[in-house]
């Protein structure tokens, strides 16, 4: 065993350039273009299955209706925002700040555990680009041997005929995508109207479409793998957060060095070779242009081609599959089960603190909001009859999908209510705002400041009770 890590640690020293620079990137800063051969296995059909499962509900999300609401909308322009049907506001802005740092810790512990698993399965990048666009340039140009034929040919007919194509449904499938992500910033009905009304009427909607479909293409084109090894600060912080018990895709060190080219019948463990057979078909399925065996590197995206490839390899050699596979620096090196460190227990009880904020927050989050406040500047008036006075304004947020008649009672003390400019209508959706007067006999007031309930009713359901102060003389 000892031999074997000494022979590895040789290996490891006389690569350690390759920690110097970016694999896609040569001596000179000129840009390497990858070309990935194609990935075949179980790993591959599992990632595609979930890549075809996310794709269908990307594009399928924003013509699902609840109510009559889209499932999902993220209008920023009108700061409104709808979740699963629920439809949230400026004033829900609190449930954002800690869904946001909820999904910042699921992702840390997620990281620790497993590394940069998310990435490679779930990861919008990833999904376009190795299951639609990579998938596009498979069936035009052809595996990695073929692209790098084509590319190196003269522009002869053949070259610009599968150029043309591709490019265009590289286009054509940007498009498609810039119309999803539109539709979940304004929804499919303003889209559409975009759509109809054509450049004329809608200049700023079209220069915008514009310009997505042109970010989307030279992302997915050009891009590729550039946008997850220096535009994506994901890659940057696992570095942070990986340790040797995190489990990531690994090459098994401990059993495939030393590197030997493979020969039929030869006893490898007596000539002091590993399980590797130094085949590279680990780098060649690369989308990144890695290698993997050189250790845990920024620019993996644990997509898991490298693993299926070995195994394809161990298959055909006789030797059991799992040389690169899932697994933790410990658990290669010292052969150590994997362990819940005391690192993840404390991330799993901050995380499980978030969630249950976030959903009592929910639980208790109310339809309706009303803030009624007292008219600053002004004090509390005394009418002929001997009644005190105190103007108030109100504001009303409805965030049901039904029309509300707003009308207010005063619950304690006793006392009446004297709208201005009559009862309040509230649309669907709809923002209100109003003024009345709070009509108090002196004698239900015991100091200058008194806290009085004010309740908000529609129809005849109370939706709400507010607090606020009533001002008038002491006895």
């Amino acid at each position: 065993m000892a031999d074997v890590k000494d022979i590895y640690q040789e290996q490891e020293s006389a690569e350690e350039t390759f920690r110097d620079h970016l694999s896609t990137v040569d001596k000179e800063g000129k840009r390497v273009w990858v070309y990935p051969k194609k990935p075949k296995g179980r790993f591959t059909n599992y990632r595609t299955l979930v890549s075809y499962l996310l794709l269908a509900f990307l594009f399928g999300a924003p013509f699902i209706k609840v109510d009559g609401q889209p499932f999902l909308l993220f209008n920023i322009l009108e700061r409104k925002f709808i979740i699963f049907g629920q439809i949230f506001w400026p004033q829900d802005f609190f449930l954002f700040v800690i869904g946001m740092l909820t999904s910042l810790v699921f992702i840390i512990l997620f990281t620790v555990v497993f590394g940069r698993i998310f990435c490679g399965w779930i990861c919008p990048q990833t999904i376009f680009m190795e299951g639609v666009f990579r998938q596009i340039e498979y069936w035009i140009e052809g595996d990695y041997m073929a692209q790098k034929k084509l590319n190196k040919q003269p522009w002869d007919k053949e070259k610009v005929i599968k150029k043309s194509i591709k490019h265009i449904l590289f286009v054509l499938v940007s498009m498609l995508i810039m119309h999803t992500f539109m539709a979940y910033l304004v929804g499919v009905n303003e889209l559409w109207k975009i759509i109809e009304g054509g450049p004329a009427e809608n200049t700023g909607g079209f220069i915008a479409m514009m310009v997505f479909t042109g970010l989307f293409y030279g992302v997915f084109s050009q891009m590729r793998e550039q946008v997850c090894t220096t535009i994506c600060p994901y890659g940057r912080l696992q570095g942070v957060l990986l340790d040797k018990q995190s489990v990531v895709v690994a090459y098994d060190h401990v059993r495939g060095e030393k590197r030997a080219k493979f020969r039929k019948e030869e006893d490898r463990d007596a000539l002091g070779k590993g399980d590797c057979i130094d085949c590279k078909q680990c780098v060649f399925v690369c989308p990144t242009g890695i290698d993997i065996r050189n250790g845990t590197q920024l620019e993996c995206v644990n997509c898991t081609a490298c693993i299926d490839a070995c195994d394809s390899i161990m298959d055909r050699i006789g030797k059991p599959r799992g040389l690169v596979r899932y697994a933790s620096e410990e658990n290669i090196a010292d052969k150590k089960p994997f362990q819940f460190t005391a690192r993840m227990k404390a991330y799993t009880g901050v995380l499980i603190a978030l969630v249950g904020v976030l959903v009592t927050l929910l639980l208790v989050r109310s339809d309706f909001e009303a803030t009624i406040l007292r008219t600053p500047g002004i004090l509390y008036q005394e009418r002929e009859d001997g009644m005190i006075t105190n103007l108030y304004q109100v504001k009303m947020v409805n965030k049901t999908n039904s029309a509300l008649d707003v009308r207010f009672k005063l619950l304690k003390p006793e006392g009446q209510i004297e709208m201005i400019g009559g009862t309040i209508d509230l649309e669907e959706q709809g923002i209100g705002e109003g003024a009345f007067f709070v009509v108090i006999n002196p004698s239900e007031i015991d100091q200058m400041s008194s806290v009085i309930s004010i309740g908000v009713y529609s129809g005849d359901k109370l939706v709400e009770t507010v607090e606020t102060k009533f001002l008038g003389p002491t006895n």
